[in-house]
């Protein structure tokens, strides 16, 4: 890693940084911080307690009621979960998918650092591919950016069902995990909720405009980078870009869907895009949610 993509990834941090402080009255922590409540204790219950805390177990033993007691949790672990399999590497040189996925992982690793958070990666493809387990301060962040810029991909395949299971396994307190992927995946649905109920989800989705407008150009060959084959398709035939664009679109409604039924943040960054704007969209909608929270 250079010091050159490191003054690129600071320069960015502090344009948003800047940003935030203009426009979100100096809250510029929203994202990293600890929205979540954490189990402290358990007390005996009392009139006008809410019968959702009580703890059942403990209750039934014949001792008496008793709720649970929370406390909240500022020193929650900033997690990013980066997608880095082959259908990634879509888009312009210097401008693909994958590069935007792991700029946009670098410079919120060093706005989390910056906030005094703790910082930890999970990079995948189907399988577990580079994992830095959490930690904070200046020497963690170099490690973080590392750990995204340095690694050798050993596999192509995409399996997010694979990456939220392994996640769930390995991350057990409460954490803030934002996810970067295309989501271009299926049957992981499951894992993906449950990750949204047992921490703070932020679900970023990186696009090309490539993806959604393919031109008719007759019969081109086409290669997946994933399964390492090339099929021969006719773009020209029966409203084939429709279809594929019609597919993306589809895919891109029921992603949102399921965000906003389990509380997960989304936002879509596409790869012609810079990452600026969006990433303060996703700040201020954190910023708020807070403070009605």
């Amino acid at each position: 890693m250079n010091q050159q993509l490191f003054s690129k990834l600071r320069k960015y941090e502090i344009m948003i940084r800047k940003v935030a402080n203009n426009h979100l009255q100096g809250d510029y922590q929203s994202l990293f911080k600890g929205s979540g409540l954490e189990f402290d204790d358990l007390r005996p219950y009392q009139y006008g307690d809410d019968v959702r805390t009580i703890e059942w177990k403990v209750s039934a033993k014949g001792h008496g009621t008793f709720v649970k007691t929370f406390r909240e949790d500022k020193e929650q672990s900033v997690y990013f979960l980066l997608d880095i399999s082959g259908s990634q590497d879509i888009g312009q040189a210097g401008q693909k998918k994958i590069d935007q996925g792991k700029i946009i992982a670098g410079v919120l690793t060093l706005a989390a650092i910056f906030e005094g958070s703790q910082v930890g990666l999970i990079s995948f493809s189907d399988q577990k591919e580079k994992v830095v387990l959490p930690g904070k301060g200046s020497k963690q962040a170099v490690k973080v950016v590392r750990g995204i810029f340095d690694h050798q991909n050993i596999s192509l395949k995409t399996d997010l069902n694979e990456m939220f299971s392994y996640a769930l396994n390995l991350i057990k307190k409460r954490s803030i995990i934002v996810v970067i992927s295309d989501f271009i995946d299926e049957g992981y649905e499951r894992s993906f909720r449950a990750m949204a109920e047992k921490h703070d989800l932020v679900a970023i989705q990186l696009t090309d405009p490539r993806e959604s407008a393919l031109p008719s150009l007759g019969i081109i060959p086409v290669f997946d980078k994933e399964k390492g084959r090339t099929t021969w398709v006719n773009t020209a035939f029966g409203g084939f870009s429709k279809k594929i664009s019609e597919t993306f679109t589809t895919e891109r409604d029921h992603l949102k869907l399921i965000c906003k039924k389990n509380q997960i943040n989304y936002l879509a960054i596409d790869t012609t895009e810079d990452i600026v704007l969006p990433l303060m969209e996703l700040f201020k909608y954190r910023n708020k949610s807070m403070k009605r929270g």
